[in-house]
């Protein structure tokens, strides 16, 4: 389609017509700089230019489209209502250097209270005393949450303390997070239950230990029942909690985190509450602290006078700076806080009912077709193995995936776990219906079926696409942008 667009190009086509400039046509660009002949766009009607747009968007996979169950990823259904309140013009034509407080405020004060506002919503939803807004993703908020526990451990002039505990099961992110904030990393085995080893964890309580990141629910898609018990060993060995909280769809409503022991906590917009997930981004990461983490929030924080009026207060002298330009990614807060009010917490409490159910459906009916690492009751994502699939057919997870795409569904994640040998990890989210899910599980048993009939076949999966299967290891060394075949 690329090439196709060009050689309809016609000198003298014009697929779109720009005003007039309404600024002088003057700038300081340096010769060298500047171009010495016209860019070689090709010159088409607007017509075929909306074409070529619409048939590169058809060849995508996505949530508006079909059922997208990646794991650990949230990849749900977003309301579009949310995207009309970000678009209002008060909202998405606000500059955050227009004033708080004098002349002209009354035009950043709606901003200010959103900000405000959803933090206290977050607050009372998850057991915190105050939450940061500006961490730009999860992993942002990942480092943010450590870097404040490093605040924390070098104002008790502790600095032995310099060993983090990681979980197997826990998010890919937190060695990287941990190791760029300056920790050591002591990774900790899961039983053979999915839970964290205790008899493991209390070899390292000493006073080395900084704290541990715990993923809750974990990447098995499980809920560790001795989360309290952990927090509170790591506690009294001088140590501090964060809790991985992007997957919160599991437990929303059901639980506080900062009830359960955890002193930090980030969470992720993007996924729980609804506001867009991939493509690179925006994501936001905001990250909740208790009473000892508070001091080292970041500036600037949201604050509300005694007047009632909002404003941006910086005058917090053990904080960590400024981890993000402005104030965060402000129309994710925005998506996030229509989508909260919209539900209440009655909804948001349904939204983790539904998602547990429909992981569970799609572990139950899919069960004796894989190996089930930990056969109990999952989470918001089950995780199955092709192992002896895998084996026994030449079937392996990564074929699974292709074949799915020939059935028109995005794939679930492969291969993460990385403790689970032939992982899929499938995230059906509280938004898919009965029917869609039987849809995709009566397409996943087909194609075992098929696999085993004809492997090969399954192996040059999939045939549907403008890019057939891949030599993934080349095509990421050797990658052909310029071709769809």
């Amino acid at each position: 389609m690329s090439e196709l667009i060009f050689e309809r190009g016609r000198p003298g086509r014009r697929g779109t017509t720009l005003p007039k400039l309404d600024v002088p046509d003057e700038c300081n660009i340096p010769d060298e700089c500047r171009r010495t002949k016209k860019a070689e766009f090709p010159e088409v009607s607007e017509l075929d230019l909306v074409r070529h747009y619409v048939n590169l968007s058809r060849m995508n996979m996505g949530i508006d489209t079909c059922f997208y169950p990646l794991g650990s990823c949230t990849m749900k259904y977003n309301p579009k209502l949310n995207e009309q309140v970000a678009r209002l013009p008060g909202f998405a034509n606000l500059h955050p250097l227009l004033p708080q407080l004098r002349s002209g405020s009354q035009l950043t004060q709606g901003a200010l209270a959103v900000i405000y506002e959803m933090e206290m919503l977050l607050c009372e939803l998850l057991g915190f005393v105050n939450f940061t807004m500006q961490p730009l993703a999860g992993s942002h908020g990942e480092l943010t949450g450590i870097m404040m526990m490093a605040a924390y451990h070098k104002k008790n002039s502790e600095s032995t303390r310099d060993t983090l505990l990681i979980p197997d099961a826990a998010h890919g992110t937190n060695p990287a997070s941990a190791a760029i904030a300056g920790f050591k990393v002591k990774v900790l085995p899961s039983d053979e239950h999915g839970n964290v080893d205790l008899e493991n964890l209390k070899e390292h309580l000493n006073d080395s230990l900084a704290g541990i990141m715990l993923t809750c629910p974990n990447t098995l898609g499980l809920f560790d029942p001795n989360t309290k018990e952990i927090c509170q060993l790591v506690h009294d060995a001088g140590g501090l909690c964060y809790g991985d909280g992007a997957n919160l769809n599991a437990i929303i409503g059901r639980v506080r985190p900062g009830d359960l022991g955890f002193d930090c906590m980030h969470v992720n917009l993007h996924k729980t509450f609804s506001t867009p997930h991939g493509g690179g981004g925006p994501g936001s990461g905001v990250v909740g602290v208790n009473e000892t983490l508070k001091p080292f929030l970041p500036v600037s924080r949201v604050t509300k006078r005694p007047d009632g009026a909002y404003h941006l207060n910086y005058n917090f002298p053990d904080s960590i700076g400024y981890i993000a330009a402005f104030y965060g990614n402000f129309g994710m807060i925005l998506r996030a806080y229509a989508y909260s009010l919209s539900l209440g917490h009655e909804g948001l409490k349904r939204v983790s009912e539904n998602a547990v159910i429909n992981a569970n459906y799609i572990r139950s009916r899919l069960k004796d077709a894989f190996d089930l690492p930990y056969d109990r009751t999952c989470m918001h994502e089950c995780v199955l193995s092709a192992k002896t699939l895998a084996k026994e057919h030449e079937i392996h997870a990564l074929d699974i995936a292709k074949g799915l795409l020939d059935a028109g569904f995005h794939p679930p994640t492969i291969y993460f776990p990385l403790i689970v040998p032939e992982c899929l990890m499938i995230e059906p989210t509280e938004t898919e219906s009965k029917e869609t899910l039987d849809l995709f599980i009566d397409a996943v048993l087909k194609v075992l079926e098929e696999g085993k009939e004809n492997p090969e076949k399954l192996h040059a999966m999939p045939r549907n696409f403008p890019v057939t299967r891949l030599n993934e290891t080349r095509a990421a060394r050797e990658p052909n942008l310029a071709s769809l075949s």
